[in-house]
């Protein structure tokens, strides 16, 4: 193709088609400029234009769509955040900057869902009580966008811990996925609630579904923010509470795990191993229907050439 700018300049550096063949010019060109032929340039322009076509059909130009079906993993998750004051405590990090536990936890698990595209995953957020955030979603984009708008102080204060477990395998005990988990987050004990912990782990387990429990928080203290009388935000050290003994009687009762996170890194690796342990296989068919269009351009291109040979032998012949 790019040949043919080159052709068409190094044919007007010589000139047109010649309208009229004479031996020699020497005598036409004392009687007048020289001039082209308009009709040697219009016939050359048919031939150059029918060129173009013929080549880009050579390339075999084709319309279609690509059609890709992807099965559904199998897999549906629940999410319970906790959303108890205790999360202000800022003993994570992001990006090199102190964060408290549950924007920690809500970064580490935005990219956890996007890890997880073909599950089904929803969210309990619990203080108090337990408060639904999001069902059971394959829209992983709107799900993180709820995600974000989790925040502290929403319900009342305190930490219903049977009550979130018992919430989020209430959304799940319907469905017919082949592995239903419930990934407990949480900084602290039980203190509210009108559900203990294990009769909720107990009916997760009759129901089939495993509770991932993780423990958030440093050991020991964590530095807690508190406002001054000045209207400023000053940091104490308190005691964590923290009852890691009934987080593993949980998640050992249902046939899951538990783990601690200390860290934001600790986190990562933490979520790291719930993908690895409940990965599940997901069928993707790819199917690719294209239709090729170089008929189309073939024939436009021997029109030309039609066009091209019965101009130059009728209206703009050329003379011997």
């Amino acid at each position: 193709m790019l040949l043919i700018p080159l052709l068409s300049w190094l044919k007007g550096k010589i000139g047109g088609t010649p309208g009229v063949l004479f031996s020699t010019t020497n005598t036409l060109a004392k009687i007048g400029g020289r001039r082209r032929s308009r009709a040697g340039d219009f016939l050359t322009g048919l031939l150059y234009l029918a060129l173009a076509f013929l080549i880009l059909a050579l390339a075999r130009p084709q319309l279609g769509k690509t059609v890709t079906r992807t099965q559904a993993s199998g897999v549906d998750i629940m999410l319970a955040i906790d959303v108890s004051r205790s999360m202000l405590a800022e003993d994570f990090t992001i990006g090199g900057q102190h964060a408290n536990r549950l924007e920690a936890i809500k970064r580490v698990t935005e990219k956890f869902i996007e890890e997880r595209p073909n599950d089904r995953i929803g969210i309990v957020a619990f203080a108090g009580r337990p408060y639904l955030v999001s069902p059971l979603t394959l829209d992983h984009d709107w799900l993180i966008e709820n995600l974000d708008r989790i925040k502290i102080g929403l319900v009342e204060d305190g930490t219903a811990i049977g009550s979130a477990i018992a919430s989020a395998s209430n959304r799940l005990k319907d469905k017919e996925a082949k592995t239903k988990l419930v990934v407990l987050l949480t900084d602290g004990d039980n203190n509210m609630g009108s559900v203990t912990p294990l009769t909720a782990a107990e009916a997760a387990k009759a129901l089939g579904i495993k509770v991932y429990a993780i423990g958030a928080g440093s050991r020991g203290s964590a530095p807690y923010p508190f406002t001054d009388q000045f209207g400023r935000t000053i940091y104490r050290q308190i005691p964590v509470e923290f009852n890691e003994e009934g987080l593993k009687e949980i998640a050992a009762m249902t046939g899951g795990a538990y783990f601690r996170a200390t860290d934001t890194q600790t986190l990562k690796r933490i979520f790291a191993e719930i993908d690895k342990l409940e990965k599940s296989k997901v069928e993707v068919q790819k199917v690719a229907q294209y239709r090729d269009l170089f008929h189309w351009f073939v024939g436009i291109g021997a029109v030309l050439l039609a066009a091209e040979t019965l101009l130059g032998q009728t209206i703009w012949r050329r003379l011997p």
